[in-house]
C-alpha cells in the first residue's frame, strides 16, 4: 500500500503531512511526498525557462525539505519532484504510476483553523481523482506517534452508502481502529428539517433519524460477521439547527477520520461531491476521505 501526500512549493504547510503521517503509520503503507512542477518549455525558449525552472525548483525542494523536517526520522518517506501541467493532474498520474491508494492534501486557505475549505486545486482534485482523496484541515496536528483512533463511515441509508460502510470497516480493521456509522440532519428553528431530503418539522426530523439508525444497525450486524470485523462503536444520529451543530453533535475523537462517498450523479470512478457530502467535509472537525462512487 501506498499513500502520495502533496505539498505545495508556494505554500508551505504540515497539516496534510501530519495527516499522511498517521495515515501510513496505522495502515503500515509508503509514504511518497511530491511537490509537483511545471514541466520543461522546449529548449527554443531560451534562457527564460532556464531562470523559471530554477526558481520553481528551488521552490520545490525547499517544500520537501520542509516535508522532511516536519516528518523527521520517525517516519520514513520518499521525497521527490514530479513534473505536470498542474498539481491536480501531477498527483493523479504520480498515486497512478505509483499504484497508489490514496492522496492526501490539505485544506485550501480560506478555511477557518479546524475546518476544510476546497481551494482551486483541491477542489479540481476531487473532481478528477479515480483515487480517494483525503483532505486535512487547517492547521491540522497529531501528537508524535499518533495512529487513527476510530472510522466514521457518513451514511445516507442507501446502496451506495451501505458499500461505503463495508469500505469503511475494512479500512478500520486494517488499521485497528474502532468503525462508527454516523448520518446527520440539519433541523432549522423556523423552516423545518432540511439536509435529510426532507421538508418537515422535528417530529419528521425524528422519525427520519430512527429509520436511519435502524437501517445502519442492520448494517452494523452484517460488519460485525465479517472475519476481520473491526470493534464497533455504534450508529450515531448527529441533529441540529446548523450543519455546525449537527455534526458536532455525536462528539469525535482527537484522531478519528471520517470517510464520505462521492455522489452517485458524478461521474463514474471519480470523485464527485454531491451538495450534502460537501456540506459535511465543510463543516467536519476531523481528517475527512472522500471515496469515489463505485471504489468503496
Amino acid at each position: 500500500m501506498r499513500i502520495v501526500v502533496g505539498v505545495d512549493p508556494a505554500h508551505r504547510s504540515a497539516s496534510a503531512l501530519h495527516l499522511a503521517a498517521m495515515l501510513a503509520r496505522s495502515s503500515g503503507a509508503d509514504l511518497i511526498v511530491a511537490a509537483v512542477v511545471p514541466p520543461a518549455w522546449p529548449s527554443t525558449a531560451g534562457g527564460a525557462d532556464a531562470e523559471w525552472r530554477g526558481y520553481t525548483k528551488e521552490n520545490a525542494d525547499g517544500a520537501l525539505d520542509h516535508a522532511a523536517a516536519v516528518l523527521g526520522g520517525s517516519t520514513a518517506a520518499e521525497y521527490l519532484l514530479h513534473e505536470a501541467p498542474s498539481a491536480r493532474r501531477g498527483l493523479v498520474e504520480l498515486a497512478e504510476q505509483r499504484e497508489a491508494s490514496l492522496i492526501v492534501v490539505g485544506s485550501g486557505g480560506g478555511a477557518e483553523p479546524g475546518r476544510i475549505a476546497l481551494g482551486a486545486e483541491s477542489d479540481t482534485l476531487l473532481h478528477a481523482s479515480p483515487l480517494p482523496v483525503a483532505i486535512a484541515p487547517r492547521s491540522y496536528r497529531t501528537g508524535e506517534g499518533a495512529r487513527v483512533s476510530r472510522v466514521t463511515a457518513a451514511y445516507r441509508g442507501t446502496g451506495a452508502s451501505n458499500a461505503l460502510v463495508f469500505g469503511a470497516a475494512g479500512v478500520a480493521a486494517t488499521v485497528g481502529a474502532e468503525l462508527r456509522v454516523a448520518s446527520f440532519a440539519v433541523v432549522p428553528r423556523d423552516s423545518g428539517t432540511s439536509g435529510a431530503g426532507l421538508d418537515a418539522e422535528q417530529p419528521i426530523a425524528d422519525t427520519w433519524a430512527a429509520d436511519i439508525e435502524r437501517h445502519a444497525a442492520a448494517v452494523v450486524r452484517q460488519v460485525t460477521e465479517l472475519p476481520d470485523a473491526p470493534t464497533v462503536a455504534g450508529v450515531a444520529i448527529g441533529l441540529g439547527e446548523t450543519w455546525d451543530a449537527a455534526i458536532a453533535d455525536i462528539g469525535w475523537e482527537e484522531d478519528e477520520v471520517l470517510v464520505v462517498g462521492s455522489s452517485t450523479l458524478g461521474p463514474i470512478a471519480r470523485v464527485f461531491l454531491g451538495s450534502h457530502a460537501a456540506k459535511i467535509v465543510r463543516h467536519s472537525p476531523v481528517p475527512v476521505v472522500v471515496v469515489p462512487h463505485g471504489r468503496d
